[in-house]
């Protein structure tokens, strides 16, 4: 089955929709001149770290003196914004919703800030055929974050995606200035194969992948410092391997060890 785009439609569009959708592109584009790199942090599933790797990152980055922002696109299951301690409300004002500051200067946009304590995100779409309209008014939400938030002047703008390979491409839409997205996982074969489709997703909407992250790739023995083995598994060497991209960091469970990934230095290497 074949779909028309609006651009294909023929005769009068009396909704206006085209125009509606042309415009917040512009105003997404006029939002991210000032930005210098858009970065998405993927993963193709959760429970890899890959919020926790976003958080870790914009400090690090903030520690150098660049500026950095953050987007939480995980609309339903937002973290970021209390890892940065960022808290709202959120100030709107005549140029648009202002990015709350958290920690270190970083500059923060999430759900998670417009949702009361503990409430879930509900959608207002009509009750018949809910799970269609569910996907379009998500891509709308990420398209109204980045069209109506008044980043300013940023180095850098992490997008903490939600897992899979969808948003992703509705990101490379969006934003065709895009850096290239980070690839997150853990050593495990079955985080392997789903991080596999995520990165194939992402070549396949002409997305570069930076490189690939492997958290939790071992932990830290408290009576004799050596980093042991965690998971089975060596997910990041043969993601790596197979895609001919690069493995940044291999992160083990404890903090001390894992300077190189806290430091960020690795990713503006990347971005050059």
């Amino acid at each position: 089955m074949s779909h028309r785009t609006y651009r294909q439609v023929t005769g009068q569009d009396r909704s206006g929709l085209l125009s509606q959708v042309v415009a917040q592109r512009q105003r997404v584009s006029e939002r991210l001149a000032g930005v210098r790199h858009v970065v998405a942090v993927m993963s193709g599933k959760g429970g890899v770290g890959k919020s926790h790797l976003t958080a870790t990152l914009a400090r690090g980055i903030a520690g150098t003196g660049r500026s950095i922002g953050v987007l939480d696109a995980d609309l339903k299951s937002p973290t970021c914004s209390r890892m940065l301690g960022a808290r709202g409300p959120v100030s709107v004002g005549e140029h648009g919703a202002d990015p709350v500051v958290g920690d270190s200067g970083i500059k923060v946009f999430s759900t998670d800030l417009l949702l009361d304590e503990g409430q879930p995100l509900q959608w207002r779409e009509p009750q018949n055929e809910r799970f269609i309209w569910r996907g379009v008014l998500e891509t709308g939400a990420l398209r109204e974050f980045l069209s109506d938030v008044a980043w300013g002047k940023l180095d850098v703008l992490l997008i903490d995606l939600p897992p899979g390979g969808d948003r992703l491409a509705d990101l490379a839409a969006l934003v065709p200035g895009l850096a290239g997205a980070i690839a997150v996982t853990i050593p495990s074969e079955e985080s392997r194969r789903s991080v596999e489709r995520s990165i194939e997703t992402a070549r396949q909407a002409g997305i570069r992948v930076l490189g690939i992250v492997e958290n939790m790739s071992g932990y830290a023995c408290p009576s004799c410092g050596e980093t042991r083995p965690l998971f089975p598994g060596t997910a990041g060497e043969d993601l790596a391997r197979q895609f001919a991209i690069p493995l940044l960091a291999s992160t083990p469970f404890d903090a001390r060890r894992s300077s190189r990934a806290a430091s960020g230095s690795w990713l503006l290497e990347v971005l050059g």
